[in-house]
């Protein structure tokens, strides 16, 4: 199952959070015509390394299908910031 829902969050510089929701599917449907750029490049790439192109696109499929759940938090000083992918 892909992502659906990637939330944002990061405290501004009041010390209040801001938070942003940023749904997978309409970028992924923005992006598509880079996407299909981008099929052939990594093909040749595969090709040029000598990388399984089959093997490589599993890969990639099995890290898409791990990242919902996961939550990335970074903070330094007064700035915070939050990634949660559902």
């Amino acid at each position: 199952m892909i992502p659906q829902l990637v939330t944002i969050r990061h405290r501004r510089p009041d010390g209040r959070w801001r938070r942003r929701y940023v749904p997978v599917l309409p970028v992924l449907l923005l992006l598509a015509p880079l996407l299909l750029i981008a099929l052939p490049v990594g093909l040749i790439a595969c090709l040029v390394v000598r990388v399984n192109p089959v093997a490589a696109s599993r890969g990639v499929g099995q890290v898409l299908c791990a990242l919902p759940g996961t939550r990335i938090e970074i903070g330094q000083g007064g700035k915070a910031l939050l990634i949660s992918v559902r």
